[in-house]
């Protein structure tokens, strides 16, 4: 696996290099957002790793637009831990996160579990997925505004979603043909550390469904024995 990990914490970056020599991983550290940026463009990676507040470019921007060009798997790393971040994170097309401090155990389990939900399903974005711009998703007749939070669909404005169920369309209007199993719901809505039941995914996916449903269409919809997905 050959790795681009763009943090300016020196001693986070040892740390890393290390632990990554011992799992055979290949690893080129640098230490400012337009650094990454460079290197990203001139080399082809498998993974990488963004520190959110990098020099030059923030880790945010380079996530967004590295996204414009690319579906190679993004965590970021970052000291924030306030449900804004993480779905600002998400919304700028961030596979996952990682919340600082951390254990170099915990982050190759994180970038582990995005390569198997990668290579399992693709990252391909359906030719009915739009990005107007970097706040604005459209998928067929669902229109999402990143910044203002609101949702209309066909014309029609949804109120009052919470935000659990704003970061939850999200995440499927972003990945259209993905199916996500409750487990990668969980960690990637709730957090890796959350140790409620699986069936809060259930409950927050009922309630968005009914408000999001129209005559036509559910929007999300159930695959039996594996999970949700957005409708095609």
């Amino acid at each position: 696996m050959k790795l681009l990990v763009a943090e300016d914490d020196r001693s986070v970056c040892e740390m890393l290099r290390l632990f990554f020599q011992k799992e055979n991983v290949q690893a080129v550290f640098v230490h400012d957002g337009n650094e990454a940026g460079k290197l990203f463009r001139e080399r082809h990676w498998d993974f990488v790793l963004l520190d959110w507040m990098l020099p030059g470019q923030s880790g945010l921007e380079l996530c967004a637009e590295f996204r414009k060009s690319t579906d190679t798997p993004i965590i970021l790393l970052t000291a924030k831990t306030e449900e804004k971040d993480r779905i600002a994170g998400l919304e700028h097309g961030a596979d996952d996160y990682v919340t600082k401090p951390f254990s170099p155990l915990e982050l190759m389990a994180r970038i582990k579990a995005v390569m198997r939900r990668y290579k399992a399903a693709g990252r391909a974005e359906s030719h009915v997925t739009e990005r107007i711009d970097p706040t604005r998703i459209r998928h067929m007749g669902l229109l999402i505004d990143t910044v203002s939070r609101e949702v209309t669909i066909d014309g029609r404005q949804i109120a009052n979603l919470t935000p659990k169920e704003f970061e939850l369309l999200v995440l499927f209007a972003t990945h259209p043909k993905k199916v996500f199993t409750r487990e990668q719901l969980i960690e990637t809505i709730w957090g890796f550390d959350y140790y409620g039941e699986d069936r809060t995914v259930d409950v927050h996916i009922k309630r968005l469904r009914n408000k999001i449903a129209t005559s036509e269409r559910q929007w999300i919809v159930t695959i039996w024995g594996v999970g949700y997905k957005l409708e095609d």
